[in-house]
């Protein structure tokens, strides 16, 4: 049976759209029939991150006007067969969505696929409760910054309310995805740690996600980082991830910070 995930998050710029591009890329890889559909309407990225946007002929608001079919506006990936993404319009406003359109092409979407990820916009306007209205399935993403988690909290709260699940008297299944995580920034104090995101969101860990400039670097090639450098830690964290999702029990294992030899002779305490 299909499942719509929406990858969600309070707050801007905390990895949404390279986590749908990454956990996409790795769900497909596990051999599921994947679309990653782009909600973030007049802000598209996601067909830049997986490298479609110069195949972009139809987007999500033709779909849902009925401007164009489903067909036309898929677009395949042509690193992974079963991959597919179904790009957002750059030049209109996220009032061109309708709830009625939205549900039809959610429909229409899970006829076709394993997994329908929805890439939300940022914040709870309209796009976002939108991209999470048929979801089964949640993934709060955050920084651990004080800001990101408090945002984070306010869309659990949505998710819990303004779910087509949570209004039928449902309970969508969410998970926490912590992204950019620093184990010496956190060890130093100067971002929060595993166990307090944890303990403020209560919800079940997906997932951290290193700090890495591997994951710009994918970005800016067109490629989503499970492709680009499947060896790389962000790469496999990610997968580790989409392989929860499927089902896999797969330990966690917090990262800690590394340090090189002359300050572990050094940094020593005198006894």
């Amino acid at each position: 049976m299909a499942k719509v995930l929406v990858v969600t998050s309070g707050k801007g710029g905390v990895g949404k759209t390279t986590t749908s591009a990454a956990l996409g890329a790795a769900l497909a890889q596990l051999g599921q029939n994947v679309v990653v559909v782009d909600f973030d309407v007049g802000l598209r990225n996601l067909d830049l991150i997986m490298g479609a946007e110069r195949r972009v002929v139809y987007d999500l608001v033709n779909v849902v006007q009925g401007d164009a079919k489903l067909a036309q506006a898929l677009i395949r990936d042509k690193r992974v067969e079963s991959l597919s993404l179904l790009p957002a319009s750059q030049t209109r406003d996220k009032d061109a969505l309708t709830p009625e359109g939205v549900e039809r092409v959610v429909g229409e979407l899970r006829e076709k696929f394993d997994w329908i990820v929805c890439d939300s916009p940022a914040g709870i306007e309209r796009g976002a409760t939108l991209a999470m209205r048929h979801a089964d399935i949640a993934v709060v993403v955050t920084n651990p910054e004080v800001s990101s988690v408090r945002d984070s909290d306010r869309i659990i709260g949505l998710l819990d309310s303004k779910t087509a699940r949570a209004e039928a008297g449902d309970k969508i299944e969410k998970h926490l995805l912590l992204t950019r995580y620093d184990a010496g920034r956190a060890a130093r104090g100067e971002m929060l740690k595993v166990d307090d995101v944890l303990e403020i969101l209560a919800i079940p860990l997906l997932g951290i996600i290193p700090d890495s400039e591997e994951v710009l670097r994918a970005s800016n090639l067109g490629c989503p980082v499970t492709l680009h450098n499947p060896a790389s830690a962000p790469a496999r964290a990610y997968a580790d991830a989409a392989r929860r999702l499927m089902g896999e029990t797969i330990e966690i294992v917090v990262p800690i910070e590394r340090k090189g030899l002359m300050s572990r002779l050094f940094g020593r305490s005198v006894a």
